[in-house]
């Protein structure tokens, strides 16, 4: 399904590199990667959210400039319904941004969204209390008793206090749902895949983590 990316750094950094080597990753993926995209970044005002209707590695307005915090988005539509901006991630309720690779079938939620990365989105809310990492553990499981079968639920919320977590679950195909860090300075990074060896913004210098099936965590 869809690519994700979360890249956060103490110091500011240049969003344009980061964003073209995912631009790569969605157009080479396996699965089609071409159905809208968007970008969410922290600057002095608060949360910045861009999105488009446009393949990623095809749109030639993608935000510029330098952040400390940057969550981005390539959408596989399931089925190819519901293709429409307003559909793209990542999702802002004010003060949480939020991005999701899954698939799920027989899911049994009642909740509000457009589609059903939204409504899990409104559905982990519920749980969050004040914790966020407690949120996502109990409503994931909540949601996998839910549902006839998780192909893969794999996400990231981040708050305007630049917070970040995330949660990895697959049954499935851990060469394309796997999740993948990596951490240079102060700069950490986790993707849908590996930056491209032949991205100038790989460099050599990324060494890539597989992230555990299952994790929860902050990043």
């Amino acid at each position: 399904m869809c690519r994700i990316l979360c890249v956060r750094s103490d110091e500011p950094f240049d969003m344009a590199p980061h964003l073209a080597a995912f631009a790569q990753i969605a157009r080479e993926s396996r699965e089609y990667q071409g159905d809208g995209w968007g970008c969410a970044w922290i600057d002095a005002d608060g949360w910045r959210v861009y999105r488009d209707i446009a393949p990623v590695w095809e749109d030639a307005a993608a935000p510029s400039g330098r952040t400390t915090l940057l969550l981005a988005h390539a959408r596989s539509a399931y089925r190819g319904e519901g293709i429409r901006v307003e559909n793209n991630m990542p999702f802002f309720d004010g003060e949480r941004v939020f991005i999701f690779n899954g698939e799920l079938h027989g899911v049994r939620i009642k909740e509000r969204g457009r589609i059903g990365a939204e409504k899990v989105f409104n559905f982990v809310k519920r749980f969050a209390d004040g914790d966020m990492g407690l949120a996502l553990e109990r409503g994931l499981d909540a949601i996998e008793k839910r549902t006839r079968y998780v192909r893969a639920m794999n996400l990231i919320v981040a708050d305007t206090a630049r917070r970040v977590h995330f949660a990895t679950r697959f049954s499935e195909d851990p060469d394309y749902f796997r999740l993948h860090a990596s951490r240079r300075g102060g700069v950490r990074i986790l993707c849908s895949a590996p930056y491209p060896d032949s991205h100038p913004a790989s460099d050599g210098r990324w060494a890539w983590t597989p992230v555990a099936n299952g994790a929860i965590g902050t990043f």
